[in-house]
């Protein structure tokens, strides 16, 4: 109770500490109840979801009239989060959870790669205990200390996911070195710019990508070293400059075992990797992340996930994505097995069905995939399936609707009669499933938690904030949202009124999402003027991301600030939103909605799914033949109908809605440059790609 003569400022202070006790009286409770789950592959045994609000709301300014909009997590309303719990709260860098985790799990297997029969085929995976990927790091940063490489240097790392990737990443830090990611779909533009931009000393690349690698040296000049991988016996070319040295992974790895160099730990503050953001305009961005800044967003999440030793993941997904690097950080630290794909995406499947993941980390567009091809089973399997199907899915989704976790008393049934097959194409093993990167429908999100029996997070986040701001609560039945801030960082809302968004808006705040914590990075590399346009004075990062707060905290996305322009009338479109929405619709693969300030509808290109529209067209009495189809107006017409009733159904303004739309057979790609690395829509590109079908669709239109 406040005292009468106390200050208007002591009361603030007082409310504060009384809000913040309650606070973490709830997380204690909260925490008490989930040690109490049954800890199993499917879903716990536990009904109904909390209702408390996740989050605590505090001021940005301790002052007696501030504005209360910043958003914790009650997980950690006290602080933010920026090192592992004891013990280990000494792991303050990458070198630092290496370390550890070869202290305390060496006979654990840590790396794992698939092996080639006699016949050329894949065969089982063979692995590399944490002891002995310990001692590679310490011979290969050895290795290249002694051809001239120290500490602080810039070392490429050029090539999918392997584990020669890898273990070069943990030489680097091991000697203070800081790894810089290439993708490996990158063109030589992107390659030498890289390359010069950071001043790379080093590349690790593979020999795939060694032609395109050769081809950039001359153009840059501080790589004075090439560390080749995969060779299998071929011989290497020489490198087309003599400034530079080129030798084989195990060469390097034999040299450093031969000489072997004491560690040179990095500090938390120093620079652990430079990010280069793919970019849907202009140059990359070079994204600078500390050791302290991964550390902080690792401890924020791996501590929670209830993995160890036994757990396996499969590394798919783009190592150059800071989604899949930090996500490698947390299950080094838990003591996972960590098993590469074989390089061709065409097999992963079967990868998985060898390696048997406990762990599973994907973006929507995969899960889109399963999804669809499921359902067009269902439709096209006999009456009796269908009835099955419907039956077992239905009976676990009212359970989770009434709050009952674990699907309800017949989901054990179930599980083995119906939703067997489809854990199978994950290899049957999956207890814990995440998405991120990009939105996930909430059709989609449902339908991987009542055929997969497990927890399915969703996460928000990007490089600049070193992965994650926030997540869902596997216990959170509610859907269509991204969660609430990981304990690493707070959350506030900026007003953006020319968008008429608001962070009084009522009753829902909204405005920019703005993250402040010790995940936040320290700016783009050699670029202060772009650093100043999302890095404040009081350290908050403005996303370019338009957010709202739903009931209890829970933080949705709803548009994009960036991107948005005006139609000739006035209203602002954000392109984004849009896309989203017809991505939604069966027979929309990819779509690009254009418009601009001189016209007053918005025009669409659309990219079918064929899995949907040619078993619709063969329904039609149309031929078989996608390309044909996508220049039939009887087609067009049904594409553009059924994207407007999606648009319709998600409240969409009319003028929101495409007025027109051309059918493209061809994706859009990265090979055809149409995306980025990370699979997303290059703007410029696309207009100018499609600028005479633009035109046409005005023409008609009009």
């Amino acid at each position: 109770m406040f005292s009468p003569s106390s200050s208007p400022a002591s009361r603030r202070i007082q409310l504060l500490q009384q809000q913040l006790n309650s606070e973490t009286k709830f997380v204690t409770s909260q925490r008490e109840d989930a040690r109490r789950l049954d800890k199993s592959t499917s879903l716990n045994n536990t009904h109904g979801c909390l209702q408390e609000s996740y989050t605590v709301v505090l001021p940005e300014v301790l002052t007696p009239d501030g504005e209360w909009g910043v958003h914790r997590s009650r997980e950690s309303p006290h602080r933010l989060v920026s090192r592992f719990p004891a013990p280990n709260e000494h792991i303050r860098t990458l070198h630092d959870n290496w370390e550890c985790s070869v202290r305390k799990y060496r006979e654990e297997p840590c790396l794992g790669s698939r092996t080639l029969k006699p016949n050329g085929k894949l065969g089982e995976y063979r692995w590399k205990s944490y002891s002995e990927a310990g001692e590679d790091r310490t011979a290969l940063g050895s290795g290249l200390q002694n051809r001239g490489i120290k500490p602080g240097a810039t070392v490429g790392l050029y090539s999918v996911n392997c584990e020669e990737w890898v273990l070069m990443d943990a030489a680097c830090h091991a000697y203070s070195m800081v790894s810089v990611p290439l993708y490996d779909t990158l063109g030589p533009e992107a390659v030498r710019y890289i390359c010069g931009h950071a001043e790379l000393a080093a590349v690790a690349c593979s020999f795939a990508v060694l032609p395109v690698m050769l081809q950039c040296l001359p153009q840059c000049p501080s790589v004075r070293l090439l560390v080749v991988y995969g060779a299998r016996g071929r011989p290497l070319p020489y490198p087309p400059t003599e400034r530079c040295e080129l030798v084989e992974f195990e060469q390097l790895r034999e040299e450093g075992r031969k000489n072997l160099q004491p560690h040179s730990p990095p500090g938390p503050e120093d620079i652990a990797t430079i990010c280069y953001t793919s970019g849907t305009t202009g140059v990359p961005k070079g994204a600078v992340l500390t050791h302290a800044n991964l550390i902080a967003n690792s401890a924020a999440s791996a501590p929670t996930m209830d993995l160890g030793p036994g757990d396996r993941h499969m590394s798919y997904l783009p190592l150059a994505h800071i989604y899949e690097r930090v996500s490698l950080v947390s299950v080094i630290y838990c003591g996972c097995a960590v098993g590469f794909y074989s390089g061709d995406v065409q097999t992963l499947l079967d990868d998985m069905a060898e390696l048997q993941p406990t762990l599973f980390l994907s973006v929507p567009r995969l899960y889109n995939r399963i999804y669809d091809g499921v359902m067009a089973q269902v439709s096209s399997g006999s009456a009796v399936a269908r009835a099955l199907f419907r039956a077992a899915y239905a009976s676990k989704k009212a359970a989770l609707d009434a709050g009952d976790l674990s699907g309800g008393r017949m989901a054990p049934l179930w599980d083995r009669l119906v939703f067997s097959k489809i854990r199978a194409k994950l290899g049957g093993k999956v207890r814990m499933l995440a998405t991120g990167a990009s939105p996930i429908s909430k059709e989609v999100f449902e339908f991987l938690r009542i055929c997969f029996g497990t927890h399915v997070y969703e996460g928000y986040g990007m490089t600049e904030t070193s992965c994650t701001i926030s997540r869902t609560d596997p216990l959170d039945l509610e859907t269509g949202h991204v969660g609430v801030p990981l304990t690493c960082n707070e959350i506030k809302l900026v007003d953006i009124p020319e968008m008429n968004y608001l962070s009084t808006d009522k009753p829902y705040p909204r405005g920019e999402i703005c993250v402040r914590g010790p995940c936040v990075f320290k700016g783009y590399y050699k670029d202060e003027a772009q650093t100043a346009e999302v890095l404040d004075g009081n350290g908050w990062l403005h996303t370019g991301d338009v957010g709202t707060w739903l009931p209890g905290g829970r933080l949705k996305i709803i548009d994009r600030k960036k991107n948005i322009f005006k139609l000739s009338q006035g209203e602002y479109i954000a392109p984004e939103k849009i896309e989203s929405v017809y991505q939604r619709c069966p027979y929309v693969a990819q779509a690009f909605v254009y418009g601009d300030s001189l016209k007053s509808q918005l025009v669409g290109i659309v990219v079918p799914d064929p899995e949907v529209l040619l078993p619709w067209a063969k329904g039609q009495g149309f031929p078989q033949n996608l390309e044909a189809l996508c220049g039939n107006p009887a087609v067009i017409r049904e594409v553009h109908q059924k994207m407007v009733e999606e648009g319709r159904a998600a409240k969409l303004q009319g003028f929101e809605q495409v007025a027109a739309v051309h059918l493209c057979s061809e994706p859009f790609s990265v090979e055809n440059g149409l995306l980025t690395p990370t699979f997303k829509l290059k703007r410029p590109q696309a207009k100018e790609a499609f600028r005479s079908v633009i035109d046409g669709l005005y023409a008609g239109i009009n």
